[in-house]
Order: structure tokens, then sequence, then C-alpha cells
């Protein structure tokens, strides 16, 4: 398809509970909160931004003055 990034899956839901992203609905259904993070090249979480909300996600020029701020 000429994609140039990489797509990222996690079927066991391992890395959404590690970083306590799992959204519970209901009984049944769980899902994972949004969530961006900022990653620098060691691996360390610079910045991040949760919601408890599953419909809201970060506004890009905010993710973009996080940034800038590193």
């Amino acid at each position: 398809m000429g994609w140039t990034h990489t797509f990222l899956s996690d079927p066991g839901a391992k890395v959404i509970r590690r970083y306590d992203l799992l959204h519970r609905v209901d009984e049944k259904l769980e899902i994972a909160r949004p969530a961006e993070f900022l990653i620098d090249p060691a691996g360390t979480v610079r910045w991040r931004d949760l919601t408890e909300d599953y419909r809201v996600r970060a506004r890009p020029e905010s993710v973009i003055e996080a940034f800038d701020r590193l």
C-alpha cells in the first residue's frame, strides 16, 4: 500500500494495561483510552495526554506546543 510508518498491535492488551489505558465501557467491553505520548530517543516518556472519555482526543496544537517545550 506504500505506507512508510509502522503499525503496532496489542491483541492481549498488555501495553494498554501497562500504561493504564484500559477503559471499561461495561462488564464485557474494555477498550483503550485515547492517549498521546511524546517519547525521547532513550525511551523516556516526556509528555502524555490521557483522558477518561474515549471520545476526547488531544488537539494537534497541544501536541505541537508540548513538543516545542521539550
